[in-house]
């Protein structure tokens, strides 16, 4: 949440005379330095470079094949998010007592899982509504839904204005202010994170009136299976990232849970490893729904047709679809006779008339 003074490995940057200010208290990872940690964050920029190409093509190819699936792009977006939070710890390590840099970095770590978070409540919600479409579909799950994707929203803004706050001040009820805003939300987002597991737990185990609503390919306990493990490491990160932050150490003597090799595999190895296990088991395809699904059955069966969504080619019949006949080719051969026909007529009709204009008598119009 704040940026502590070095990690055990590193030295002690010099704390500026003015604002903003490098706060006293310990962060996982520490302060970085060029020849530890440029080279792993050198390897996870590899990774996650390949990760955001392999899903901006998946997403293309679906656009063109007009299967969406706009989950390829939120993840195309945490990874790119992951992108920066890497380059500016590299930059980081090289600029230590650059505190904007810190908090550029601490910015950038905190809010990109967030999108992991939101991937994993719409593939719950899609769970719940296929076990129980009646339930699923009703107004209150939704708003239910509806409230955590916003509040995600809210979070992060309280989060990030809390953590600028902090480097820019010395008042301590200001700091306890900002601590506070950054303990509750990151509560609220580790719960966040553990929330697809109970849902889709009690979605699977609840006694069906109906049959599954079935969508995308592949078996639907494998849909299940996937999403509650992606949850359990997301939710093991979160919870392990809070509960470092509720122990407040001061920098120069950091608890075991603040040093990097804990900061890189809570934070980016499980983030790697729940983005390339979506990603290799074609997520985009087994999570998939047909667009615009938004009632009981439109899952397994499909969205009907609007009477008024066709264009006005759809409207209006051909001869031989109204009449019951034809082929295109007769289409063809009948249009190519009437014009033969046409050209003769004019034809024939300008040799009367240069007749009748040789023998001195009038043209008829």
């Amino acid at each position: 949440m704040s940026s502590p003074n070095g990690a055990p490995s590193g030295g002690a940057p010099t704390m500026p005379q003015g604002p903003p200010y490098l706060p006293n208290a310990a962060i996982l990872g520490g302060v970085p330095t060029p020849s530890i940690d440029d080279p792993i964050c050198g390897v996870l920029l590899a990774l996650f470079i390949a990760a955001a190409v392999f899903n901006m093509a998946v997403l293309q190819i679906n656009l063109r094949r007009e299967h969406k699936f706009i989950m390829s792009g939120l993840l195309f977006g945490f990874c790119m998010a992951r992108i920066v939070t890497l380059i500016m710890r590299i930059v980081w390590a090289s600029r230590q007592t650059n505190v904007r840099i810190a908090i550029a970095s601490n910015i950038f770590n905190q809010a990109g899982v967030l999108l992991l978070f939101i991937v994993n409540l719409i593939f719950a919600q899609r769970l719940v509504r296929a076990y129980h479409p009646k339930f699923g579909w009703h107004k209150i799950p939704t708003m239910f839904f509806r409230f955590f994707y916003f509040s995600v929203i809210a979070l992060l803004i309280m989060v990030i204005t809390a953590t600028v706050r902090s480097f820019y001040t010395l008042n301590k009820n200001i700091l306890l202010i900002c601590r506070d805003i950054q303990l509750f939300s990151g509560t609220y987002l580790a719960v966040l994170a553990f929330l697809p597991i109970p849902i889709v737990l009690l979605a699977w185990a609840w006694p069906r009136k109906n049959r599954i609503d079935k969508f995308g390919e592949g078996r639907f306990r494998s849909k299940v299976r996937l999403v509650l493990f992606t949850s359990t490491l997301l939710a093991f990160g979160a919870g392990f990232r809070i509960g470092g932050s509720y122990d407040l150490r001061p920098r120069n003597n950091p608890g075991w849970y603040h040093h990097r090799a804990a900061y890189y595999c809570v934070n980016f190895v499980i983030e790697l490893i729940v983005v390339y296990t979506y990603a290799l088991l074609r997520f985009d395809k087994r999570f998939h729904i047909p667009n615009g699904s938004s009632a009981p059955g439109h899952y397994t069966n499909g969205v009907p047709a609007s009477k008024e969504s066709g264009g006005l080619d759809d409207r209006i019949n051909s001869e031989a679809d109204a009449f019951g006949g034809g082929s295109d080719e007769d289409t063809a051969v009948f249009s190519r006779d009437n014009e033969e026909a046409n050209e003769r007529k004019w034809d024939n009709r300008a040799l009367a008339d240069l007749e009748k204009q040789d023998q001195g008598r009038p043209i008829s119009s």
